[in-house]
């Protein structure tokens, strides 16, 4: 669920298939910004509050799937 939308292509995190510190640190101030959405916010993206809790509570080492193709 994470939402890594940086101005750089997504291609970037391919290398070696490791994160970069600056993907990484994107993905944590993500996922702490997600925590911060009222639910009225989370309505509109279509995320429960549960489901966000769980996804803002993941370690950054814990990348996104699509990460890893």
């Amino acid at each position: 669920m994470a939402f890594l939308s940086t101005t750089r292509s997504n291609t970037s995190f391919h290398r070696g298939d490791r994160a970069s510190l600056l993907d990484l640190l994107s993905l944590y101030r993500q996922r702490r910004a997600l925590a911060r959405l009222d639910d009225s916010a989370l309505k509109d993206i279509g995320v429960t509050r549960a489901q966000a809790e769980k996804e803002a509570q993941s370690g950054f080492w814990n990348v996104p799937d699509h990460w890893l193709r």
